[in-house]
């Protein structure tokens, strides 16, 4: 067996995926079919022997559940502190990430992994707060029970009838580096759990006759061995890739199927699919496109596409692999994937001249491999045409190829001739043997072929005494002949070859090139349309059609492409099924199989962005897996280019908004301050002049003064917004009802309301709320400002409270001409006023106040019709509180009688 020289681009690649590797912790994941098998008691045994061998070993957090001997064997290792996490006014012990990090042991435990962090945490899940720990280079000793993976959480489910909320990804599993299995048998387990060294007495009854069932427990247990034999087989093959191991190691059946040009390949595929679900194994399917079957007929090669594609719709893994010869290539491919048995077409026979089978070869190739025979599949009678008859046989190249064989043969014993003289003919057979160089270089192996015969043929012609005969006088020559003829057969076959493989490189180099160039000019695009057209015409290029694009508008509804009239056959309703079902449609799939387009959608990490249309010239190309393979890169690339400019879109809006808001704020607050000053100095002077006049004089004054105070009250408001858009007001929240504050609002506003007769709808009981009681009657003054000021006079106002789930919501309601309809969140931005041109005095501050101070709170306002009649419906206006818990209130110390009558006594 001849040593492979290792590719340098992957040893580089190994190279730094060790030094990421060293600088990481290592991952140690303790795995087991359900709770109670030993799992936390055999990570703190291991944990043990490692303190008392010098490692600095700390509990990170481990979960005893009661169980003495868990611990037990947690008695004299360092415990790390559980942190603290304040929610829903509760304290709640959580794993402490950041004091882990301080403390930076050389092993850390922690237990259940799948566990969901308090909120408030840094991260919502502990697999994440592992992840970080990894990073930081600390090794982890950790528990999973199989349940809680996220592939299996569906199995898990229709099994035992419990659906588990905490789950965790298996790409998080599969980056471990070690994974110990903790098994226990199902009767042992019941009997733990009857034990009391599961679960208490009571949890343990309620257990047996829910989730711990006998059948439960087995098919759990099953699947936990399956899934670590997964793992292991994982750990296995990239082992054998690093060692560079050639034999197959059968530790698993995995089946690989080989697809031939005959006709019953179909046949063969589908008894491999068969045959591996009757074996729960992966499978592999492999076409091996030699030079010779590159020559068969189109109408042939699309029926072997057709059957690679359909061993992919069975869940093989496909490929068609370039090669010279088809034994060769699959023994290859067997080694290189751990395939340990390889199925294939019943071997016919072989003529006399060709003694060893197919399989025969294969056998010497890979004895490592078993091989299995299919015998031939039912067929249906038909007649035998010749087209028929012609079938299995390689189709002749072309004709032209052989003429200019034969010329090329013809011009080189043209040239030859003048040369006899002067050369010897040792000399000029090295002409002959040139010109079937050349000619396998054009034309491949069947011209150059026929070019060594006519060759042979022209010297002993031409050359060979007697001349102008096919006799030899020289037997010597016949030696000759043999070696002319052998060494042209050969070098033309060697040279034909050659050019098959240049060809196939340059393929796969142009398909990298088209990728590598598509990329490139999709990462300079900054705009939807450079991206579009860019993606089209390189995608037209490559795969010689037409290519559209549909993008979403910001509704999310698909688009017509801009040059989508020059498309005939286009279909909107297509494209819009893919996008809503994720998949591919069209031309060479099983949805509208049809038509002559081809729509995939374009996704990107995010969410889907369009959908891209082809109609390629040459629809057979994308059958065939590795141009298929490319189109849906071309996609992915496309997509993310897409998003990429979305975002920069989105943050460039997002940029200017947040200018223009600080502008704005900054504009707020400085002139708030300003006109304080002057404001209070012209109201001061006008409550002069009220005293100092009378008469005409003193009634201006007085209109100058309550000018001056609308004035200093939009001012107000205008500093109020901007001390909340700034983050500074801070919020003195307290435990009180929400009576006491409508109450103060309601007297606040007296001389206001004065025209509008106002009643409450407080029911009893309403708990209390913590929030600040002067923010909040802020709100009510506004809301009820606002309904005094739009409504006609006599008309009623209505304020309520109910609480409604988790919140108490609030409400304030009036009967005047409502909202104008469509506007109602629009009311809550900065200067927007319901009417733009009133004369109702206002700059359209109150209600963006009310919501930022509402939201500050971590509650909601929303504005809608009112309940009155449809000439004058009214608007409403709600927000909601969270209510929380509030604190109990300390109760009256109980007095005894004679107590009371001794403090009666003087």
């Amino acid at each position: 067996m001849t040593e492979s020289r290792p590719d340098p681009d992957q040893l580089l690649v190994q190279l730094r995926d060790d030094e990421a590797r060293a600088a990481r912790g290592r991952l140690r994941i303790y795995f087991g079919a359900s709770a109670g098998v030993g799992k936390t008691c055999a990570m703190l045994t291991a944990a043990r022997k490692l303190r008392d061998d010098g490692v600095d070993v700390l509990a990170g957090v481990v979960e005893t559940h009661g169980r003495a001997e868990t611990q037990a064997l947690l008695h004299g290792l360092e415990l790390l502190p559980p942190a603290v996490v304040r929610h829903r006014d509760r304290t709640l012990p959580e794993f402490d990430l950041d004091a882990a990090l301080a403390r930076r042991p050389a092993l850390l435990l922690v237990d259940e992994l799948a566990h969901s962090n308090v909120s408030g945490s840094r991260h919502p899940k502990r697999w994440q707060d592992v992840e970080e720990l990894l990073d930081a280079g600390i090794d982890v000793y950790t528990t999973l029970n199989v349940q809680h993976l996220e592939s299996l959480n569906d199995v898990v489910s229709g099994i035992t009838g419990i659906r588990v909320h905490e789950t965790l990804p298996d790409t998080f599993f599969d980056r471990a580096d070690e994974v110990v299995l903790v098994d226990t048998p199902a009767d042992e387990l019941i009997e733990r759990l009857k034990a009391g060294k599961v679960y208490l007495p009571a949890q343990a009854e309620r257990a047996v006759g829910h989730f711990f069932r006998k059948g439960n427990l087995m098919a759990l247990r099953e699947l936990a061995l399956r899934r670590t034999a997964d793992r292991v087989e994982d750990d296995v093959q990239a082992y054998r890739v690093e060692q560079a191991i050639a034999p197959v190691w059968k530790t698993e059946a995995a089946l690989l199927c080989c697809i031939g040009p005959r006709d019953d390949s179909d046949h063969v595929v589908r008894s491999a699919a068969r045959l591996a679900q009757q074996l729960a194994v992966a499978w592999h399917a492999v076409y091996v496109e030699t030079p010779a079957l590159q020559r068969l007929p189109a109408a042939q090669r699309e029926r072997i596409l057709q059957t690679v594609k359909l061993a992919g719709e069975l869940g093989a893994v496909t490929a068609v692999l370039s090669a010279q010869d088809v034994a060769t290539a699959l023994a290859a491919h067997a080694r290189e994937h751990n395939l340990s048995k390889l199925l294939m077409g019943h071997n016919r026979e072989r003529p006399w001249w060709r003694r060893d089978t197919f399989s025969q070869r294969l056998a010497r190739l890979a004895p490592d491999v078993d091989l299995i025979e299919v015998g031939e599949g039912q067929r249906h009678a038909m007649p035998v045409t010749r087209e028929r008859q012609g079938e299995g046989r390689l189709a002749p190249g072309r004709p032209e190829g052989y003429l200019w064989a034969a010329a090329a043969c013809a011009l080189t014993t043209l040239v030859a001739l003048p040369l006899q003289p002067v050369f010897e003919l040792a000399n000029i057979v090295m002409l002959f043997l040139l010109a079937v160089v050349g000619v396998a270089l054009r034309f491949g192996r069947g011209p150059a072929v026929l070019a060594a015969f006519l060759n042979v043929a022209a010297f002993d012609f031409f050359f060979v005494a007697p001349q102008l005969s096919f006799a030899v006088s020289d037997v010597q020559y016949l030696l000759t002949f043999a070696v002319m003829l052998v060494v042209g057969l050969l070098t033309g076959q060697l040279t034909a070859g050659l050019r098959y493989q240049a060809s196939v490189a340059t393929h796969r180099e142009a398909r990298s090139r088209a990728l590598f160039e598509l990329a490139r000019d999709l990462s300079g695009e900054l705009l939807t349309d450079q991206v579009v057209h860019t993606a089209e015409q390189a995608i037209e290029r490559e795969f010689r059609g037409r290519a559209r694009t549909f993008l979403q508008d910001e509704a999310g509804r698909l688009q017509w492409p801009r040059s989508g009239a020059d498309a005939p056959g286009l279909d909107l309703g297509t494209a819009q099924w893919v996008l809503d079902h994720g998949d591919a449609a069209g031309l060479g799939t099983d949805t509208l199989p049809g038509t002559a387009w081809l729509y995939l959608p374009l996704k990107a990490p995010m969410r889907s962005r369009g959908v891209l249309a082809l109609q390629p010239t040459q629809p057979r190309l994308l059958l065939v897996p590795e141009q298929r393979r490319q189109l849906e890169t071309f996609a992915v690339l496309t997509a993310i280019a897409l998003e990429r400019v979305h975002y920069v879109e989105v943050a460039q809006q997002a940029t200017v908004q947040i200018e223009s808001e600080r502008l704005r704020n900054s504009l707020l607050s400085a002139l708030s301050h300003d006109l304080r000053t002057p404001l209070a100095a012209l109201y001061g002077l006008a409550d002069t002049l009220v005293d100092g006049t009378q008469g005409e004089a003193q009634e201006m004054a007085r209109a100058l003064g309550a000018e001056a105070r609308r004035l200093n009250a939009m001012v107000g408001k205008l500093l109020d917004m901007a001390r909340l858009q700034s983050g500074a007001v801070q919020l003195d929240r307290q435990w009180q009802p929400i009576e006491e504050v409508v109450g103060s609002a309601l007297r606040s506003l007296g001389p206001a309301l004065a025209r509008h007769p106002v009643r409450t709808e407080l029911p009893d009981g309403l708990p209390l709320v913590c929030f600040d009681a002067a923010l909040i009657e802020r709100v009510l003054c506004n809301l009820l400002e606002n309904a005094a000021k739009y409504t006609p006079s006599g008309s009623a106002v209505t304020i309520g409270a109910r609480v409604q789930g988790e919140e108490l919501v609030v409400s304030v309601s009036d009967l005047g001409p409502g909202l104008p309809a469509g506007r109602e969140e629009a009311l809550f931005e900065k200067f927007v006023r319901g009417e733009r041109e009133s004369a109702t005095a206002g700059v359209g501050l109150g209600l963006a106040i009310c919501r930022a101070i509402v939201e500050a709170h971590g509650g909601h306002i929303r504005a809608g019709r009112g309940d009155g009649p449809p000439e004058r419906p009214g608007a409403s206006f709600g927000f909601s509180l969270p209510l929380g818990t509030p604190p109990a209130l300390p109760q009256p110390e109980a007095v005894t009688v004679d107590a009371a009558l001794d403090g009666a006594v003087p």
